[in-house]
């Protein structure tokens, strides 16, 4: 009975939109106190689901996102995509999901990479003949590209409760983000197929060598932030470190950092920070009272006993996150769901690291997935469009995401494979 209230008090909570990690720990610090408990233990859940080295990565990550955004480097970016495949049929779309490619090895955050780059492309994409459903469509599924591709913060929050490495989990997501974009980019070959009244523009040699010389140094970054990860150089958290400042000084060459500028972008990193981290928290209280009431031993019978075939619990998993990854935010889901499923996947003969990679990429549909699709909510102010109308021009988009997550489940090798090969 107490879970049934516990869960309705949470379900209440977020349907009167109160912030999810409040909406999280109200009814558990609630039910903490009605059964006994002390607000020790309380505390003592709380810090520790954040005591974790692997998580210092996570500040940093999201430092290196801000001041890429502050820099300027997506606006380099659109320059030098457009330059490249101007001429082409429905270019902005290409170059729309390449901006988010390339600006995903520096921002793990699908919500920043569609509020900074929702600014930039949507407004260029209408005043060249695209409809503003299409352009925010696109803007909006190609954001989730960010979180799937290393550097991500899902992956670190992941690998922190997983226990698994970080360096072998960025290298698992690198060809299922590649698979997204690339069904992204089949979904914009068959829309401008039929389109008739598209402007492009004519192949210029001396645009596109300027805009090649404004983009090889931010080019870099992914290279200084893997390279040093995947060849033992850096740990995760000192690669975050290190990418942050090379952006920082990017940022401070091109003027477009200045030294008065570090106070906000230390503050919105701040804040973003102790939104996740309390949200980390709160999820760990929730899934100490879940462990105690057996929860996970509950679910792990049902599911073993419903089913002995690991595609089968494969595709419950699907249902079950990209649910969950509409009501709630990500961060809260992963620290809840991971510590009951995880077990359950190994006995099923899951990979860890592929059910790692498919968790995040439910997850990050889940963002484009009312009722509270948080992407669609974010992009909502940016493009002045209501909600409906940004999830009207972001639904035929679902259909390739949803075709690589089936490849991502039925082809375990998709995530597996690069690990492999790297020795991980």
């Amino acid at each position: 009975m107490s879970m049934v209230l516990l869960a309705a008090g949470i379900a209440v909570l977020l349907a009167l939109r109160v912030p999810v990690a409040f909406a999280l720990l109200g009814p558990c610090l609630t039910y903490v106190t009605f059964n006994g408990q002390s607000v020790g233990l309380s505390t003592r859940e709380l810090t520790g689901a954040i005591d974790s080295f692997p998580l210092l990565a996570v500040p940093l990550f999201i430092l290196l996102g801000v001041i890429a955004n502050h820099a300027g480097i997506a606006d380099r970016m659109f320059d030098f995509a457009l330059a490249l495949i101007g001429r082409v049929k429905g270019s902005l779309g290409y170059v729309n999901i390449g901006v988010s490619l390339g600006f995903s090895w520096m921002s793990g955050s699908a919500l920043a990479d569609a509020a900074g780059l929702g600014k930039v492309e949507v407004p260029a994409m209408v005043r060249k003949g695209y409809s503003k459903r299409f352009s925010v469509g696109i803007t909006a599924a190609s954001s989730l590209i960010g979180p799937v591709m290393p550097p991500s913060i899902p992956a670190v929050i992941y690998a922190s409760i997983a226990a698994v490495s970080t360096g072998a989990l960025f290298a698992a997501s690198v060809l299922p983000a590649f698979l997204l974009a690339t069904g992204l980019a089949i979904a914009v070959f068959v829309w401008a197929r039929r389109q008739h009244d598209l402007q492009s523009q004519p192949f210029d040699w001396a645009r596109l060598r300027r805009a090649t010389a404004r983009v090889l140094a931010p080019l870099l970054c992914p290279v200084i932030i893997l390279g040093g990860i995947l060849g033992g150089f850096f740990t995760p958290t000192e690669a975050a470190a290190v990418g942050a400042a090379y952006v920082l000084m990017l940022g401070l060459c091109y003027r477009a950092v200045r030294l008065r500028d570090l106070g906000g972008i230390l503050r919105d990193t701040a804040a973003t920070t102790a939104s996740i981290t309390l949200i980390i928290g709160a999820s760990g209280l929730l899934a100490w009272i879940l462990a105690r009431e057996q929860v996970p031993e509950a679910v792990a019978d049902w599911m073993l006993g419903f089913t002995d075939s690991q595609i089968v619990f494969l595709l419950m998993v699907n249902v079950l996150l990209i649910v969950l990854g509409a009501v709630l935010e990500g961060t809260s889901v992963l620290v809840i769901t991971v510590p009951i499923l995880l077990p359950i996947a190994a006995e099923f003969g899951v990979n860890p690291l592929h059910f790692g990679v498919l968790a995040i990429v439910n997850l990050m549909i889940g963002l484009l997935t009312p009722p509270i699709g948080a992407v669609l909510y974010v992009l909502s102010p940016v493009t002045k469009m209501p909600v409906h109308e940004v999830f009207r021009g972001t639904a035929p988009f679902l259909v390739p995401l949803v075709a690589v997550l089936l490849l991502l489940t039925f082809v375990p090798s998709v995530a597996t494979f690069l690990p492999q090969v790297l020795g991980l």
